[in-house]
């Protein structure tokens, strides 16, 4: 009886909350975005620059499918991003599917946390994403470095992937790869989701197996057919490692991970507060029918549980909230946050590769 208790007031609102008025007009605001986004999915978005338009400064990181590279503007200054995949590759690979859907995605964004397409061109060898530079670097450095966040920093960067997530399925996106490495820190230490590899577009549900083992939602591994639910699993996953600094569910063979996740069975930190430990019992459930987020109250679980009671939601969209962490970027082009990479080697090629595969890019 009394657990019940306890569960109930920790998941009730503070007095106020994020009422369902409040949450009504934010979602007429996140219809409107899903309308600008599908106008984009819709129209095919020509070439708009090209590689002569920009110069190549330094690697920012490399993956397997090509090369993200800082570069710099000719005409305007500004720097950029330029994640350059290989067509041979992503043929290989079998992700021409993958590149096409991240190509439309990126191209459709506008949300404060999430990075978008400013430009985008192909050659005879690459495909070029060009993105916003996000100067903080990965937000998996900054976790690694400091060991683990204190629960403030956790809670200021969770509500915003919270948003991020909120908006991505209101675009009938499930993002399916949430983790330190896919976001980035900007200068005023808020966060960007990057990395829309994984991200789709569906209707009802998919099958697909795919995204990292130590945040996969257990419906992912089980083949049941999943929607937008395995984004919450994650998001439990991330506020998990974020304030421990390793995540619920590891070991060395991704199939002995696999293995934990679907028993649902973790040990929680004892430093975790009592709030912490109730939300992430909370999305980190492998009955989807009881999981946060996924529930008839949608996010709103989210927003009015007892951890985020601090959280401004309307100030954190807006910028409003001073960062716990603000990176120090002496120059538009400071890469002192991200790793130091040898200089890739470019391919060239006489003739156009794979042109018939890539002809809708």
């Amino acid at each position: 009886m009394a657990d019940g208790l306890k569960h109930h007031i920790l998941s009730s609102p503070r007095h106020g909350g994020y009422s369902s008025a409040r949450q009504e007009q934010y979602g007429q605001y996140l219809r409107k975005l899903h309308a600008d986004f599908l106008e984009t999915w819709n129209e095919k978005s020509p070439d708009n620059s090209k590689l002569s338009d920009f110069l190549k400064q330094t690697v920012l990181g490399t993956g397997a499918f090509g090369v993200v590279i800082l570069t710099k503007h000719i005409d305007t200054g500004k720097y950029y991003a330029m994640k350059m995949l290989e067509k041979e590759k992503i043929v290989k690979l079998k992700q021409i599917e993958h590149s096409y859907y991240e190509k439309k995605i990126l191209c459709g964004l506008n949300f404060p946390f999430c990075v978008y397409m400013k430009y985008f061109f192909k050659d005879n060898v690459y495909l070029y994403y060009i993105l916003p530079f996000v100067p903080g670097g990965e937000m998996f450095s900054h976790l690694r470095k400091l060991g683990k966040f204190d629960e403030m920093s956790s809670r200021f960067y969770g509500a915003q992937v919270i948003l991020a997530l909120e908006y991505l399925h209101a675009c009938e996106l499930v993002y399916r790869d949430l983790k330190p490495e896919n976001i980035l820190i900007d200068r005023a230490g808020y966060i960007k989701l990057t990395d829309f590899g994984f991200c789709k577009l569906i209707r009802g549900r998919t099958w697909t197996l795919c995204g990292t083992p130590e945040y996969l939602a257990p419906e992912i591994i089980l083949s049941k057919g999943y929607g937008m639910s395995v984004d919450w699993w994650s998001l439990g996953i991330l506020l998990f490692e974020m304030s421990a600094g390793y995540p619920p569910f590891y070991a060395s063979d991704p199939m002995r991970i696999y293995e934990k996740v679907v028993s649902g069975k973790y040990r929680i930190p004892s430093h975790f507060s009592m709030e912490l430990k109730d939300l992430i019992g909370r999305v980190v459930q492998i009955d989807t029918t009881r999981r946060f987020g996924n529930l008839k109250n949608g996010v709103l679980d989210l927003k009015n549980h007892k951890w985020f009671r601090d959280i401004d939601w309307d100030s954190l969209l807006n910028y409003r909230i001073p960062a716990p962490f603000q990176p120090k970027i002496r120059s538009p082009g400071d890469t002192t946050y991200f790793e130091n990479f040898d200089d890739e080697k470019i391919k060239e090629s006489p003739v156009c590769l794979y042109e018939e595969e890539f002809a809708d890019f």
